[in-house]
């Protein structure tokens, strides 16, 4: 099976073929979208909110991503794997940039980083992409600066606003970086920029002009959190399944319904003998790794 590169994804701009991007933060997680058929599986910053709780992204480490982003790249075999830098990573200048992406790509195995930002990165987008790491832009709604924008709020409304997110793009676009996701912006704004720049965007609430979309798997899923921004539509509800699950366990637990003779062993006869040769007793880590 042919992985998807970065050379492929532009590719799929010029053909007019819409790029698939979904989050994934873990190994099962990753082999299930992996085997699904999306083109890019993004390690998030959002792992802050949807995996450890944090009120937004700033506290997530580059180890937390790391840790994360190895997982990930365990689980998939055809998808380009790219990994978030968190806050501070790559701000502070060309040095920590290239340093702190070097490590994602080494250790993770990751193909390409993405990183936040317009004009103000575009010096660390160049010396990453002259050091041969990938990178992917992220402009609109950045959610690293939540504190700047008052909130999680649409980005680009009026036509001061909305050009200096274009422009920010022809220069993330002439730094070096392969792709730019879009967040929370007009569609018309996404469907200028997509048509100004050669490099393909992602968008996130910017409208079906974009080359692709991307959605945050907790929020597609319906796995957690109340919270669903108007962008999002939920194609399962995976977390009602789970407590619903959960609580039967429960039920069965309590009432002395679980485990019952087929879950148990018997002191006369081994394992082997009674399920068979190929089962074993093993522990569960040992049970879901890749052969």
């Amino acid at each position: 099976m042919k992985r998807v590169s970065t050379t492929h994804l532009v590719k799929m701009k010029s053909l007019a073929e819409k790029i698939v991007m979904v989050t994934a933060y873990d190994y099962p997680t990753a082999c299930l979208v992996d085997e699904a058929g999306v083109d890019v599986v993004l390690v998030g910053d959002s792992l802050g909110n949807v995996v450890l709780g944090y009120n937004t992204t700033l506290p997530v480490t580059l180890d937390d991503m790391i840790h994360h982003g190895k997982a990930v790249v365990r689980g998939v075999n055809r998808a380009l794997v790219a990994v978030d830098m968190p806050f501070l990573t790559y701000q502070t200048g060309t040095g920590d940039a290239l340093r702190n992406a070097g490590r994602i790509l080494q250790e993770t195995g990751a193909a390409a980083v993405k990183l936040e930002g317009g004009v103000s990165v575009c010096p660390q987008v160049r010396a990453l992409v002259s050091a041969g790491i990938p990178v992917i832009g992220h402009l609109g709604l950045t959610p690293q600066s939540v504190h700047a924008f008052g909130g999680y709020k649409l980005q680009g409304r009026d036509e001061e606003a909305a050009e200096r997110i274009l422009s920010d793009a022809q220069a993330l676009e002439h730094s070096g970086a392969f792709s730019i996701v879009l967040e929370c912006i007009p569609e018309d704004l996404a469907e200028k920029i997509t048509a100004t720049i050669s490099i393909p965007t992602v968008g996130i609430g910017a409208g079906v002009h974009c080359d692709g979309q991307v959605l945050v798997l907790h929020d597609l899923l319906g796995i957690a959190g109340n919270v669903k921004p108007r962008f999002v539509k939920q194609y399962a509800q995976v977390g009602k399944v789970i407590r619903e699950a959960v609580k039967e366990y429960c039920r069965e637990v309590r009432e002395a319904k679980f485990p019952g003779p087929e879950h148990s062993f018997s002191s006369e006869v081994g394992v082997s003998e009674e399920r068979g040769s190929e089962e074993r007793a093993v522990p569960y880590s040992t049970a879901t790794n890749k052969s």
